[in-house]
């Protein structure tokens, strides 16, 4: 199981594959797969059939999931895509650190 360092919510970019340099929030973590789910990256279309909740059914678009080592998170405060390191406080909490400009998140 990879470790992961990118949790729900996170900005990130694409690191490699045909969405590379893209950026976007990650919608879902899969800690035990090591895969995200990144809003408007890697768009695929599923054919869906009617259902009582979809009546219409049809082709739907939507992201798939890509491997966490292909995304790079991006800073919140210097706005790089960056390395992540972690910290423990003085009460013993662990936190990321970002490995460019050192702030914490």
């Amino acid at each position: 199981m990879p470790k992961m360092n990118i949790k729900k919510g996170d900005k990130v970019q694409v690191l490699s594959g045909k969405d590379k340099g893209a950026q976007g929030e990650v919608l879902r973590a899969m800690p035990a797969e090591g895969k995200v789910v990144v809003e408007g990256v890697a768009m695929v279309k599923r054919h869906t059939k009617p259902t009582q909740a979809n009546q219409q059914g049809g082709i739907v678009e939507r992201e798939a999931a890509i491997d966490v080592s292909n995304v790079m998170l991006i800073c919140p405060a210097c706005g790089k895509a960056t390395r992540v390191g972690h910290a423990v406080n003085a009460d013993g909490k662990k936190f990321r650190v970002c490995k460019k400009c050192g702030e914490q998140f």
